[in-house]
């Protein structure tokens, strides 16, 4: 797996849901806050979106969508779709994405509240085609479109956080994605979470000393790789809980504890909650 595959799965829960609108006139349309994530797709027509605060004069994260335009709000932030004045026929593909975001990975906490995408002739020609395939199955409702619509869905997550990253020039993430160590530190941990790392084996697989590697990775991400290991088995451990019934002994033994009660101890510790009532409680509420 890659980091950016990774931290994506680790908050996704349940189905995606998808629909598309036509309106024309002048119109608006509230959105609250949702725990999750929202895209909007504008596939003919222009319109504003304005987030929850915006006074519609240019402040804050009033935008205004043309054809081909995509929005993320990856944070489910509160907000509005509006007329833009013209009265001309709008047509939108909208949807949301369900996410747990009690172990949300920094990756993607570091996205802005409204991720614009603006259509531009000849880039990010993966996210065009999703978008094209996506409308067309909720057209025509062709067979097989209980499957098919999910997966582009899913699909179109990826394509938008990673044209985000592609077009991004501030924020650490993006940064630590385009150093060649951390990156290589970053892919060995995600490949392998329950191998018996060592702060000398990462350092070997990602070709420095062990003091470069803590420092570069360290400086980038924000915690050392031994740190960001714990953290990151801590997260799939709770991924595990919530998706399945396995015996803790398979969990521990999935993500590099030697022992249920190893890992019983450490999750205690970060999450305050023994791993039984996590699966409980998240079991109760899905």
């Amino acid at each position: 797996m890659d980091v950016v595959s990774d931290a994506i799965s680790a908050v996704r829960v349940g189905s995606p849901s998808s629909d598309r609108l036509r309106v024309s006139g002048r119109w608006a349309q509230l959105l609250p806050p949702y725990e999750g994530a929202g895209f909007h797709v504008v596939l003919g027509g222009t319109c504003r979106l304005l987030r929850d605060g915006d006074d519609g004069n240019g402040d804050g994260e009033s935008v205004v969508l043309g054809p081909g335009d995509v929005a993320l709000l990856p944070h489910g932030a509160g907000h509005a779709l509006t007329s833009t004045g013209d009265g001309g026929e709008v047509e939108l593909l909208c949807g949301k994405y369900r996410l747990d975001r009690s172990r949300t990975h920094p990756l993607m906490a570091e996205l802005p509240q409204v991720v614009h995408l603006p259509h531009r002739v000849g880039e990010q020609a993966e996210l065009r085609a999703a978008v094209d395939l996506l409308a067309r199955e909720l057209e025509e409702q062709r067979p097989g479109g209980c499957l098919a619509l999910p997966s582009l869905l899913d699909l179109l997550l990826v394509y938008m956080v990673r044209a985000w990253m592609g077009r991004a020039h501030t924020g650490a993430w993006p940064a630590v994605l385009n150093d060649p160590v951390t990156t290589a530190a970053l892919r060995a941990l995600h490949s392998e979470p329950a191998a018996p790392w060592t702060a000398e084996r990462l350092a070997a697989e990602a070709g420095v000393s062990r003091a470069t590697l803590a420092r570069r990775f360290t400086a980038l991400v924000g915690r050392s790789p031994m740190a960001y290991l714990t953290w990151w088995r801590l997260t799939l451990v709770a991924a595990r809980l919530r998706a399945s019934d396995a015996p803790l002994a398979t969990v521990a033994r999935e993500t590099g504890y030697g022992s249920p009660y190893a890992l019983s101890h450490a999750f205690t510790r970060e999450f305050g909650i023994t791993p039984g009532r996590y699966r409980n409680r998240a079991t109760a509420a899905s």
